[in-house]
């Protein structure tokens, strides 16, 4: 993620964080308001993870002050085990996350990289954040332990690389029907 990204996401959820009844809000909750509001997916594993490092930082930070809230504290109900209100939310998220399957493009793979689509069952195009640069990847996978892992076959393409190549998408589907035409 970007660095303005970062910022808006943390903004959103600090916000919502601080116009929260604390004693129904709950990390899925804040997530799903933040996404809503931004207009970005905050289900990826990257940005679950940043979401809840800023509702943690703000839990730590009200904890050690508690006149900034005069609501019960979120952080009450994080520590109280309630294997109900676990399962509800996971089951939410599991929802969530099927919402998405069915809806479109949104899904991802442990890396937190989006698998934009598969082109069979061992071989997708995923967009990714490596080192800093976006790449389209066409790779194939290989299953191990329960997990697709990718393998070395296939290509890497920076954004320009896969602009280039999107350009030239027209000049490809033509030479495709003159072979398949003249078969």
């Amino acid at each position: 993620m970007d660095h303005e990204t970062h910022r808006s996401i943390e903004e959103a959820v600090l916000e919502i964080l601080r116009n929260a009844n604390m004693e129904e809000m709950t990390e899925y909750k804040v997530r799903t308001l933040a996404a809503d509001r931004l207009g970005i997916d905050l289900s990826p594993p990257d940005r679950k993870r940043f979401v809840r490092s800023i509702v943690e930082s703000f839990l730590t930070s009200h904890k050690e002050d508690p006149s900034d809230s005069a609501e019960t504290p979120l952080e009450d109900q994080q520590q109280v085990e309630d294997p109900a209100a676990d399962e509800e939310e996971e089951e939410a998220e599991e929802e969530e996350d099927d919402r998405r399957r069915r809806r479109g493009p949104k899904e991802y793979d442990d890396e937190g990289d989006l698998i934009v689509c598969r082109l069979s069952n061992k071989r997708r195009v995923t967009v990714q954040d490596f080192r800093g640069k976006t790449l389209v990847s066409i790779r194939e996978y290989y299953e191990k332990e329960g997990k697709q892992l990718p393998t070395s076959k296939g290509i890497s393409l920076t954004v320009e690389q896969w602009e280039a190549f999107a350009k030239a998408i027209p000049a490809i589907e033509d030479a495709i029907k003159k072979i398949v035409g003249s078969d």
